[in-house]
């Protein structure tokens, strides 16, 4: 079991690297473009709606939600009972996003300027077209969902992995293709390449790879199929529940766009920034781990899922606080040379990296949720995590307000890691909510303790290199590049210079918790 999860892990680490540079390249190719302004906002603000009506029909969590039910069946032998199950789903499914994506359509003149009041009319208009373009692709990510949702329980994941790949080549193609044909460049031709990119990366592909491992759509699946009423058991928490971690990035549109023109677009480029490491290290645990850690629950196996969740958080957390250690230390050389060309210039990389700087303190609390998440949504606890989300949201709504009108673009960003920060906490006082759970809590946390100073001090080497190498040779393209590479080359060797330390915190990252969980301490903690 493990060293199949494993290779799932590099699987999906080696798609999601893939998609996130890709994505990188794509926010890279729009700053040259078109650079931060209120154009810019217009397009980071279209797709606020079409966002939130995939989360009404939690379709962000259709692996998450379909994974359980479908996973019995495969165990009992009974396969065409699954493929029923799954028709029995879907077709409600479709229906209700089709719906939602109707009702958007109608409703989004409304909808933007209520989130965006200091757009002019002007300005409302644009999002509210590309908002209608974009609405259609959230129909191939719902269905597409399922399907991705399909090969996952089979085991399969390397055709899902290139779900994103498409998407940002779509995306990238899209944007790059309009200014070329209209000598023009223009956030439409980026909206249409998302589009197409949705329905071929994320629906067309997903569906002949879930054939490829047998799905069959049964059209005589009745509307009472009791895998319908299960799925809506499960689904339902995850529709009317609303967490930080939905709600991130449209706090950060909407209160953005409160600071000034072209602030959504800058606080864009930090946040996807910060994803590039949280997707290969700990999004790659999470999707990885998240079908054997089903699988687990429902054959009974409590302690050994306990063990497999502490084993994901200590690797993630060590990995995690290294890399947000390095991109705190290297906020301004690596936007500058990831984005300053063209149209995005100088004023704006001093303001997106100031946003990264507070982003890069989220990193490990957006790898520590990535697995505790799956870990509650395995056992098929689905409330813990809405309502401890929506209490969050709820309190993070006076977070932003405060820090924004105190510190501007910066404070959004700080709010955004303090905000999850504290929903991360309160999950894992539940997870390790018994005395036993707890004494796990202590052996997981450890080699992460242990971790914190070597990885402060490899970044303020890395921060010093690097500031270094740009006062003697400058801020020139070439010079950043040697700026960022010699940082993280310091930061690699304050790492091997801690040797024994770092191999033990690795060794123990690595071990599981040797003492024995008490029936008490699994059950409540995983």
């Amino acid at each position: 079991m493990g060293r199949r999860m494993g290779i799932a892990a590099l699987i999906v680490s080696g798609g999601v690297l893939v998609s996130r540079l890709l994505g990188q390249a794509r926010e890279v190719i729009f700053a040259a473009l078109l650079g931060a302004d209120a154009t810019t906002d217009q397009y980071v603000a279209a797709f606020a709606l079409p966002d939130f009506l995939n989360y009404l029909l939690a379709g962000g969590f259709l692996a998450i939600t379909f994974i359980p039910i479908f996973s019995p069946y495969l165990a009992r032998g009974d396969e065409e009972g699954g493929w029923i199950a799954l028709s029995a789903i879907l077709r409600p499914i479709a229906l209700g996003i089709v719906g939602l994506v109707a009702v958007g359509w109608l409703a989004a003149p409304t909808v933007i300027e209520r989130l965006f009041p200091n757009f002019t009319a002007a300005e409302t208009a644009a999002t509210v077209r590309y908002t209608r373009i974009v609405l259609p692709a959230q129909v191939f990510f719902v269905l597409g969902g399922l399907f991705t949702a399909v090969q996952y329980a089979k085991g399969v994941f390397t055709i899902p992995t290139l779900a994103p790949v498409i998407y940002n080549l779509g995306i990238i193609l899209g944007g790059v293709g309009y200014a070329v044909a209209t000598g023009d460049p223009d956030p439409e031709g980026f909206v249409w390449g998302a589009l197409v990119g949705a329905f071929a990366g994320n629906f067309a592909l997903q569906w002949w790879g879930a054939h490829r491992v047998g799905m069959r759509l049964v059209t005589g699946a009745g509307w009472r199929h009791p895998a319908l009423r299960e799925y809506l058991v499960i689904a339902v928490p995850l529709m009317i529940g609303q967490s930080i971690v939905v709600l991130d990035e449209t706090f950060m549109r909407v209160f953005g766009n409160l600071v000034g023109d072209g602030v959504q677009t800058q606080l864009q480029y930090a946040r996807r920034t910060m994803l590039v490491p949280v997707g290969v290290i700990a999004q790659a645990a999470g999707v990885a781990a998240y079908p054997f850690l089903a699988n687990l629950f429902a054959e009974g196996r409590r302690e050994a899922m306990a063990a497999a969740v502490d084993r994901a958080l200590k690797y993630v957390l060590v990995i995690s606080l290294g890399a947000g250690a390095l991109v705190a230390a290297t906020t301004v050389p690596a936007i500058r040379l990831l984005f300053q060309r063209a149209a995005f210039d100088a004023s704006d990389t001093m303001a997106s990296a100031e946003a990264l700087f507070f982003y890069a303190f989220a990193i490990p609390v957006w790898g520590a949720l990535q697995v505790l998440t799956r870990a509650f949504y395995a056992r098929r606890d689905m409330w813990t995590p809405v309502v401890v989300g929506s209490i969050a949201s709820v309190a993070a709504v006076p977070l932003y307000l405060l820090l924004q009108r105190g510190f501007g673009l910066r404070g959004v960003a700080l709010a955004s890691t303090l905000a999850l920060a504290g929903y991360t906490a309160a999950l894992a006082v539940r997870w390790y909510a018994t005395d036993e759970a707890r004494r796990r809590a202590r052996r997981m946390l450890e080699p992460t303790l242990r971790a914190v100073p070597l990885a402060v001090a490899g970044g303020v080497i890395a921060a010093l290199v690097a500031t270094g190498v740009e006062l003697a040779w400058g801020t020139g393209f070439l010079a950043t590049t040697v700026a960022v590479v010699t940082a993280v080359g310091a930061f690699g060797a304050a790492a091997l210079l801690a040797g024994g330390a770092l191999g033990s915190i690795w060794r123990a990252a690595r071990t599981p918790n040797q003492a024995p969980p008490s029936v008490e301490g699994d059950q409540a903690g995983g």
